[in-house]
Formats: C-alpha cells, structure tokens, sequence
C-alpha cells in the first residue's frame, strides 16, 4: 500500500465553493461538495490521477486508499490536522449497481443513460472548513511532490482572480420547462394505484415510486448548480460536471458517514409543504405540526428505520446499531421532513466496499422489503433511474466515507436535463397526493434554476383501470439489455432495404447501451448476405461479450400473417424504451398469453406504444396519427417513410398521444415493420362486436371502410416506392 504524507496549505482567498468551481472549469474532472461535507464548509477539486473505468469495481476502488503517515515533528496524529480531507475518490454510484449486489429484474427505458458510476481518485483538494477558510490540501508522495507544488501555485492564482469568480462566462442555458416524462403525471398515479395492489397482496409493505421531470436543455452544470446551491444552501450539495454533461445534486439527506469505525446514517422518509407568503411562519408551523401527527408518513419513516438498522446491522458490531426513538421534523427548501438517525459501530474487518454491498442502494429510496421493493420499482416506473436514489460523495484516508442520498439531483445529457421526484406508498397512500408530494419536492429546485413545471390538466389523471389492458404477469420481467440488440431488414431481389438506416440504429442502439462500436465492414457483410436472395428477412445481431460485440448474421423466411392483425392489449409502464431487445421473452409470453393474437403495448396511464413487433398507427378523417417517438417506443425505419409518405397518400401525418378508444374509433388501424411494410390490423373485439358497430353506424351513414381502405392502398403505394430495391445500391 502506498504511503502518503499530508501536505496542508492555508489559502488567503475569500471566495465560495460555487465560484472556485467554475475557477476550475478549464481542469479535467472538476467537482465541488458543498455544504456539512467533513464537518462543514466545502470540497472542490479538478485533475484526478486516476478515472475508474466502466469494468472496474466501483465498491472495491472505494478501499484502495493510501496509507497517511504520521505528521512530521509536530506529535498530531496521522490527519496532522483534524478535520483534514487531502484527497480521495470522489464521485457517485448510479442507482442501477444495485444489480451488483443483489439479483435484479432489467430497468424500465433509459432515455439518456449514464455511465453506472463516475468515481476519479484525487491526491489534491482545495477545502472550506467550517470556519470559512480555504486549504490546499494534498495527500503527498515524493514524486509527485513538484507536481503538487506546480498546483498550489496555480489554485493560488486562479482563486485570486475576481474576474474569474465574481461572475460565470458559461451559458446556464434557457430556463427549463420540465414535464413528466414517460406517460406523464397519469402514469405515475397509475404506478402508485398499482403498487397499492401489490401492497394489499401482501408482496411488499412500502415502495418508494418516482417519476422522471424532463426538459430539454442545453447549458453548463457547474453554472446550474451555482444558481441552485446559492438560492437553496443544501446540506449535501454536490456538483459533478462531465465531458457528456453531468449532475448538480442539491441533497438533503446524508446516506452514509463513517469515521474511524463509527457509522451512522439518517434517512428522510415523510413530507409536507412549507407555506411561503405572508403567513409562512404561521403556517409552516401548522404545516410541521401536521406532519408530526401523521400516521401515514410515520408509519413510512418507521418502516425504512429499521430497513436502515437492518442493512447495518448486517456488518455492524452485534448490539450497536441504535436509532432515536421518534424521528425530528427538519425544515428544507420547500418543505417538512421527518428524519431519524441510525448509529453504530462496524465489525474490524469491514471495509467502505462491505459496507456499501450491505446498504446499496439507500433504503429510504427503495422500500420494504427491500430487494421486492426494488422488483416492483422496475415494473411499475416508467424510466430507469441513473444517479438519482443512488449516493454521491467521497472515501478519504483522513475523513473516512462520506455519501449523500442522491435526491433533489439535476443530471444532463444529451440536450435533455431531467429530476427524479418520488415518495413512499403505503396501504393508503392516495395516487393523486403522491403525485403531488413529487411535485412539492420538485418545485422549489426548478424554481431555483429559474424553470417551472408544465401543469397537468385533471383530465389526463386517468389510471390504467379505465382501459381494458391487463397488467403484466409479476413474475415476468422486461428484456434483459445484457442478451444483446438486433435488426430485422427486408430483402428483395437480392438487396437488404434500407440497410444504412438500420445498421445506423443498430450502432446507435451499440453505443448506447454498451460503449462498443459495429465492426467497420458490416455494412458489407449485410451486401453480401442479402446476395441471392427475396422475400427474405435478414437479422442482425449484436451481443456484448469481453468488450467487444459478436455481430452475426442470418437469413430467415419472412412470415405470412393473417389479415387484419387482431391486438391484444398489455399494460407495460414505460414500454419497450427506443431499443429492439433481443430478449423476446416477455413478449413471447404475452403473445401465448393474446391466445394468437399479437401484444399492443400500453403505457401505465392507457396511452398507445407500440404492438410486439410494429408500430402503430391510425387514420382519421384525413389525418395519420402514430404515437410520438419520445424513447418509449422503436423509432421505426417504416415508420419514418410512412410518415414521410402520408402528404403523397392525401394525409396529415400527426404525432400523437392515441388511447385504446382513438383506435377503437379510427377509420383504419395500421402497423407498420421492416418486415411487413404496411398491414392492417384491428383492436381484439368481444364476439358480437363487429355487428354492433355497424348496427350503431346505420345502414344510412356513409362507410369510412372503403375510404380507409384506399387511403391506406395509397400509403402503401407510396411506402412500396421508397421501398424498391436498386440494383447496384450500396449501404455505406
């Protein structure tokens, strides 16, 4: 083990943590904690030795740690100063390597996924202490010693720059307008009703159900998080800019501190608003008060305490693990929490790795029982989480492990920025409350960073019992990103259609989930195979093995369906997300289950997705409607030339939230695939029905069915055109 001295440097500078932050901007990795971090103050830091990499054991990493040699001459003990950090890992731990530890069903849709972790160690940091004075602090070798001498005086130098930290030249981005993503509020009070079921069943006593708040967005983290942290002064702030974007965290809640072999944890379970205006004080008095008499969030909080007792005692000293009686009602931005702390001793030989396997992820942002709360949050919620209900701080030689619970957290990617919101469900947890205990946490953080939050209208509050779809089997669980991705292409006289389009997807779909590239001649190996042959799919598959992809490639028959596609509908919260699963699993399950008929995906809220292998579409008067492609669904190559075809074919294409009942009602009902081009298909009709419908019409109207019919003749027509192999034609 490497030995380090500590090398401590007081800076006579006078600025906050935000402010050194962005001084730092131009270094690699910078990051700042703010707030009661090592006693209070702050923690910033930039240009780490070592970034871990996506195959090594974040939990491992967090013991390899130097050891700190003694102080020379002055006779202090190896800190050489007592609330000395020196340096580290910093970084956070995604919620999703809860499946390191435990066996876990696949996550819901990943819109914008993050790597699993980010955790950098840093020999150096620059550190507020809760007197208000700034460090250099270093955990020093030889070696590197001129380095750390070379940093010193440039920290010096930046930190006393007041151009660079009076103000921020980085753009923070137009303010934010966030909505619920997924299926959108409805969705969520769908999840919460389900959940209730799944409680009254007896499989769980509580569950922590989130939602995903999403805008698009592009500006700078580090500035956001300066806004948010000045307005808000959270107790567990946390800024981590990355290359991709990265997340701002304004935390309440302390996940876990161990110092020596001391631990505790305090977890945060049971919520109200505080009142704001004239009479604040009056009523955030009667606000704390109510949440001090409410059974249901007691009744939340005492179920998480001991699941926090439990995790602890399970590498804590036998009998040393207490909790306070009753919990303390604390004010934080916006609202009333119910906190309790949770103390004890660890056994000598566990170590921050042990420590984080028994606890991970934080129990106050799962349930109870913990590891079937966690089932039910992969079937009930709508988008997987990233950091958010994960942890965020650092492991230290000299200030021990130190981890928020990573709520009230901004992450950024891809021109989108999103905020996890949830809360606990009980037995009698009402699904619309819930809805809007998520928003009161929310509103005080958008507010922060000068956004709001769209209103959702009553209306679409409707739950998934107002549509005909049952809920999925409990026991069956969504594909299993690991099997691998694949494309299905049409081939015709010989040549694969639309190959550059799919094999882009399939390399977006590999980049995506597992960093890896296609190999460079597929799209020759895709000419060559498609050599030869008609009427014939072609499949590529990709699967991620040792770091690589294995890539084959295979010709199959192209099956004969019976016309129309009768639908069957499912509910499936989130849906199938904006990949094409290898793992059919599930929907060969659900398609035994449709007696024949082929699954038509719902969201939680009853909102149209996608059927099992195709998108949907339907025909109204003069209007083409198909579900948005917003990662809930295939972004189908057919897809797009029947849109793209809809003004030749006399129609409006619309993108749109559709419900069973527009189906139901619309002239035709379409599907369109690689594979099958453009076939009709109908909504799986009780016997009688279609006799009904017509007595209901009268012989009198007017039929939409031969229209419909010669509308959907014309799309075909158009798509069959965009469609027709050329000789020659290459897929690069």
């Amino acid at each position: 083990m490497t030995v380090v001295r500590l090398l401590r440097v007081p800076l006579p500078v006078d600025c906050s943590p935000e402010a050194a932050l962005r001084a730092l901007g131009g270094d690699a990795w910078p990051f700042a904690l703010t707030g009661r971090w090592a006693g209070g103050g702050a923690i910033v830091g930039s240009e780490p030795l070592h970034v871990a990499e996506p195959g090594e054991d974040p939990f491992a990493l967090l013991d390899a740690l130097p050891d700190v040699a003694p102080a020379d001459g002055a006779g202090k003990d190896a800190a050489g100063a007592a609330d000395a950090v020196g340096g580290g890992w910093f970084g956070w731990l995604g919620y999703g390597l809860g499946a390191r530890v435990e066996r876990l069903p696949p996550p819901p849709p990943r819109p914008a996924a993050l790597p699993p972790f980010q955790l950098a160690y840093y020999d150096h940091v620059l550190h507020l202490d809760a007197a208000g004075r700034w460090w250099f602090e270093a955990l020093a070798t030889s070696d590197r010693r001129p380095h750390l001498d070379a940093r010193l005086a440039r920290l010096r130098d930046l930190l006393s720059r007041p151009a660079l930290v009076s103000h921020s030249d980085t753009n923070p981005g137009q303010p934010p307008e966030f909505r619920v993503a997924g299926g959108g509020a409805g969705a969520h009070v769908a999840a919460v009703a389900e959940c209730r079921e799944r409680i009254a069943a007896g499989e769980i006593f509580q569950a922590n159900v989130c939602l995903r708040l999403e805008s698009a967005w592009e500006g700078d983290v580090a500035e956001l998080f300066a806004r948010a942290s000045a307005r808000l002064r959270p107790a567990y702030g946390a800024a981590f800019p990355a290359p991709w974007g990265g997340i701002a965290s304004l935390s309440p809640e302390l996940f876990l501190r161990r110092r020596g072999r001391a631990v505790e944890t305090a977890p945060i379970k049971g919520t109200i608003a505080r009142a704001d205006g004239a009479d604040a004080a009056r009523d955030s008095d009667a606000a704390r008060a109510s949440l001090n008499a409410s059974v249901k969030d007691h009744a939340e909080h005492v179920m998480i305490v001991d699941l926090m007792r439990n995790d602890l005692g399970r590498v804590g000293v036998y009998g040393s693990i207490e909790a306070a009686p009753t919990p303390e009602a604390q004010a934080h931005p916006g609202v009333w929490h119910l906190v309790s702390r949770v103390q004890g001793t660890l056994r000598p030989d566990v170590g921050d790795g042990d420590l984080l396997r028994a606890t991970f992820p934080p129990g106050s942002v799962t349930g109870a029982p913990k590891v079937q709360a966690m089932h039910v949050i992969a079937a009930l919620e709508g988008t997987g989480r990233e950091v958010y209900t994960g942890a965020i701080g650092y492991a230290s030689p000299l200030a021990g492990l130190e981890l928020n619970v990573a709520i009230r957290t901004f992450e950024a990617r891809d021109g989108r920025l999103w905020l996890g919101a949830g809360g606990g469900i009980v037995a009698d947890s009402d699904p619309a409350r819930e809805l809007e205990e998520c928003l009161v946490k929310a509103r005080p953080l958008v507010a922060a960073i000068g956004g709001a939050i769209e209103t959702t209208p009553l209306g679409v509050l409707r739950t998934a019992s107002s549509t005909t779809a049952p809920a999925l089997d409990r026991r069956r669980a969504r594909p299993d990103p690991a099997a691998g991705v694949f494309e299905t292409l049409l081939v015709r006289d010989g040549v694969a259609l639309h190959a550059a389009e799919h094999v882009a997807r399939l390399a977006h779909s590999a980049e995506r989930l597992y960093g890896l590239p296609l190999p460079d001649d597929l799209a020759e190996r895709v000419t060559a195979a498609s050599e030869g042959a008609g009427g014939v799919r072609l499949r590529v598959v990709a699967v991620p093995s040792r770091g690589r992809l294995d890539v084959t490639l295979a010709l199959a028959p192209n099956p004969r369906r019976q016309l129309p596609v009768v639908l069957a509908p499912f509910t499936l919260s989130g849906g199938l997300g904006a990949h094409k699963w290898l793992d059919r699993q599930l929907l060969d399950t659900l398609a035994q289950q449709a007696g024949g008929a082929t699954p038509l995906l719902l969201d939680g809220d009853g909102s149209v997705l996608e059927a099992a292998w195709a998108n949907v579409f339907a025909i109204e008067e003069e209007r083409l409607l198909t579900p948005p492609a917003d990662g809930r669904i295939l972004p189908g190559v057919t897809r797009a030339l029947l849109l793209d075809a809809a003004e030749e074919a006399g129609l409006t294409a619309v993108e749109q939230p559709l419900r069973l009942d527009d189906l139901a009602a619309a002239d035709a009902v379409l599907l369109s695939s690689s594979a099958a081009l453009v076939v009709p298909a109908r909504l799986a009709r009780e016997p009688g029905a279609d006799e009904r419908a017509a007595g209901e019409r009268g012989a009198d109207e007017p039929g939409t069915d031969e229209r419909a019919a010669r509308l959907t003749r014309r799309l075909l027509r158009a798509v069959e055109a965009r469609s027709a192999p050329v000789s020659g034609a290459r897929t690069d």
